[in-house]
């Protein structure tokens, strides 16, 4: 199918016919996996049972899919939610592990306070910046996640983390904040 198809046109094809739903599979799995290992399931088979309750839900629920959201941002609140059932379930904690992307966040975290010659001599490790991102509360991880790693917007982001679209904005600057206070000391300075 080609690319051009949106996802609200396969979800309107898949209420006809059930089988098309592996298209929408197809096209969230990888980012979904990537999403819920930035959200701390380490485990490669827990984010695997994860995805596929996610998906059990979404094909489940298709016929209350509301029209007015996007179907990315709907898998994605739905994906969120069964990760945070997985970790009450288990108690279990986060593990942090970023990859190439953390730079965009770190040049976002120094361009607000920092000056640029100053920048370029600091290198963080990804186990330092994986380390501060593992001690934030869990809505700060997920807000900092969707952004920076997901690269959703604020609406997408509302959306996903059902709080209202101006709590987003207010959101992000507290996590951002966080982080920089979480980061070691040389990185603030």
């Amino acid at each position: 199918m080609p690319s051009e198809v949106t996802d609200e046109d396969i979800v309107r094809r898949t209420l006809l016919d059930k089988e098309k739903f592996a298209l929408l599979l197809e096209r969230y799995e990888q980012k979904l996996a990537r999403y819920l290992e930035r959200l701390g399931v380490g485990i490669r088979e827990d984010r695997e049972d994860i995805l596929q309750n996610a998906f059990i839900k979404a094909y489940k629920n298709l016929n209350s899919f509301d029209q007015t959201l996007t179907f990315s941002s709907w898998m994605y609140r739905i994906t969120h939610n069964e990760a945070m059932s997985f970790f009450r379930s288990r108690r279990a904690r986060p593990h942090i592990t970023l990859g190439g992307e953390s730079e965009m966040l770190i040049t976002e975290l120094r361009d607000e306070n920092s000056d640029t010659s100053r920048v370029a001599e600091l290198r963080l490790s990804r186990e330092e910046i994986a380390k501060a991102f593992a001690a934030l509360a869990p809505r700060q991880r997920d807000v900092l996640a969707l952004r920076f790693f997901e690269d959703r917007s604020y609406a997408e982001m509302s959306d996903i983390l059902e709080v209202p679209a101006g709590t987003v904005s207010t959101l992000l600057h507290r996590a951002k904040r966080a982080l920089r206070e979480a980061l070691p000391e040389s990185f603030s300075s």
